[in-house]
C-alpha cells in the first residue's frame, strides 16, 4: 500500500448511531450486555451487565463495535478516558438495548 490509499483508510468518517432491533443508538445510550456464547472470562463477567456506549467504531472491513463503559465499574472514569481494562468492544450482536424510558439511572 502506499501513503495515498493508507490515508483512504484513516480518513473514514465516524457513525453516528447504529440501529439495533429497531432502536438507534448513539454515544451515551445505555444497553445490556449479551455476549457470545463460549467466550472468554470477560464475556462471562460482563454477560446482562448495563453499560454506556461510548464509541461506535468501525473497522477496515466494515465491521461495526461498541465500545462501552460497564456502569458498576469503579474505574469506570478511566474507560471514558479510553484505558485498557475499563472499556470493552461488543458486536452489535452482543448488545440489546433499552427501549425509551425503559433505563433508569441511579446516583452512585
Amino acid at each position: 500500500m502506499n501513503e495515498l490509499d493508507w490515508q483512504l483508510l484513516e480518513d473514514k468518517n465516524p457513525l453516528e448511531f447504529i440501529e439495533i432491533g429497531g432502536v438507534p443508538l448513539k454515544v451515551g445510550d445505555r444497553v445490556r450486555l449479551k455476549p457470545r456464547p463460549r467466550g472468554d472470562i470477560f464475556d462471562l463477567a460482563l454477560a446482562g451487565k448495563t453499560a454506556a456506549i461510548e464509541a461506535i467504531e468501525q473497522d477496515y472491513e466494515n465491521n461495526v463495535h461498541l465500545a462501552v463503559v460497564v456502569d458498576d465499574d469503579p474505574g469506570k472514569d478511566m474507560g471514558y478516558l479510553r484505558q485498557p481494562g475499563h472499556r470493552f468492544f461488543f458486536t452489535p450482536e452482543e448488545v440489546e438495548p433499552f427501549l425509551p424510558g425503559e433505563f433508569e439511572e441511579t446516583d452512585d
